[in-house]
Parts: C-alpha cells; sequence; structure tokens
C-alpha cells in the first residue's frame, strides 16, 4: 500500500459521494482511516473540516482538507499520481469529457434518482424514473465510445466516469426494489449491464459497498422524514 501521510475520509455509509472518496482511495492502494459521521449531530471536525458546505466526504491529508467527492477524487488521482493507472483520462479531450459527464451526473441525473425515492404522487414518480432511465440510456450511448471495447469507461482499468457513476449503483438497486423495475437491464441496457457488475465486483470497489437491504430501510427513513419536513 503507498504512505498515506495520514489520511482520513470523514463519511457516512448511505453516502455514494463518500463511496468515489473511497474507491478512489482503494485504486490508489492508499492506506487510510474512514470516520464514520453522524449528520445528525456533526462532530466538531467535520464542521472544522468543511465549514461552507459541513458535509461528507471531506478528505484529511498532512493537515489539510478537501472536499466535495468529485475534487477529491481529482486529488486523489494527482497526489498519488505515481501508484496504479490515472484516474483521470490522460487524453485532454477525453478527460473534458469524462468531466462534463460527470457534471451532468451531480446536476441533473442525481437529482432524478433521488426523486424517485421522495416523490409524492405516481405521476411525479413516473417522471423521475423517465428521466433517470433518459440519463442511463446516454450512460449506455457513451459508454460505448469511451470504453473502445474495454470493460471501463477508463478502459481496462476504473476511471474518473466509472467511480462518477458507479457509486449510485446499489441506490439503483434500492429504487428497483421499490419500484419494481429494472432500470439497468440486460435487454435495454446491454453495455452498461456488464459494465455494472464488473465496476460492482472490483477489488477497489466491493468491500466498501453498503448492503442492498441496510441501504433500502435507510430510504425508506428518509423518505418519511422529508415527507413530515415542510418544503
Amino acid at each position: 500500500m503507498a504512505e498515506s501521510s495520514d489520511v482520513k475520509v470523514l463519511g457516512s455509509w448511505p453516502s455514494p459521494f463518500v463511496l468515489r472518496a473511497r474507491i478512489a482511495l482503494h485504486l490508489k492502494s492508499v492506506n487510510y482511516e474512514y470516520v464514520e459521521e453522524n449528520l445528525e449531530s456533526k462532530s466538531e471536525l467535520l464542521l472544522k473540516s468543511n465549514p461552507v458546505h459541513k458535509k461528507v466526504p471531506v478528505l484529511l491529508h498532512g493537515g489539510n482538507s478537501v472536499s466535495e467527492s468529485l475534487i477529491i477524487v481529482q486529488y486523489i488521482d494527482e497526489v498519488w499520481s505515481s501508484s496504479a493507472p490515472s484516474i483521470l483520462p490522460s487524453d485532454p479531450y477525453e478527460r473534458a469529457i469524462s468531466r462534463f459527464w460527470a457534471a451532468y451526473v451531480d446536476d441533473k441525473w442525481y437529482n432524478a434518482l433521488r426523486a424517485t425515492l421522495l416523490a409524492e404522487g405516481e405521476e411525479a414518480k413516473k417522471a423521475a424514473l423517465a428521466q433517470a432511465e433518459e440519463g442511463l440510456a446516454l450512460f449506455e450511448e457513451e459508454y460505448g465510445k469511451l470504453s473502445k471495447g474495454k470493460p471501463f469507461f477508463g478502459g481496462d482499468e476504473i476511471g474518473y466516469l466509472d467511480i462518477a457513476i458507479g457509486c449510485f449503483l446499489v441506490w439503483i438497486n434500492v429504487i428497483e426494489k421499490f419500484s419494481e423495475m429494472k432500470l439497468i437491464d440486460e435487454a435495454k441496457t446491454p453495455r452498461l449491464f456488464q459494465w455494472a457488475d464488473g465496476f460492482s465486483s472490483h477489488v477497489a470497489v466491493k468491500d466498501v459497498l453498503p448492503d442492498v437491504e441496510a441501504l433500502a430501510q435507510f430510504g425508506l427513513q428518509l423518505r418519511a422524514k422529508f415527507l413530515k419536513t415542510p418544503h
């Protein structure tokens, strides 16, 4: 394992964004300490380390703190550049395309996934599911271009866009469980279907993925809390 220089990740187990940081560290074989945060009663360390957003994940490294999951992944890739393959593509155009789609994931697609769990009424839920499926269809097409026939968006190894999308796979399993429909389907999205299996079973990923049943219970609690809160 690479030298850690006192690396910590402040996180919360259900968070797909925390998974990004942990997967990137695993890909680079970096030793780190994972610190589980109680987001109902945030620690002084979290509030001090991320005073602007007060959110996880936060990466602590050598006395410095880095926030926002995609920025953390890029930081890890640059700091441990000599460890394992690069997470971001080396080609400038491919790097730009990966960043574009990762931004789409966070700015648009994530909101559709979240809405499938929290939407009130069947029509709102159907609209959210349709938007989530639209995103998956776009990823199916983009995978064909970026992977060049290899197992991952990043080629032979997991890359930036794999991490950006793949961290949501367990939540997709939960949504499929609640909606009783398949979002990643061998018939509709055959490339993504194979990719999802390869990503989830990768040595850098499989040990940090939360349990689907535990996540489903958390999802139910999240929905109940959201419906009780005025919005």
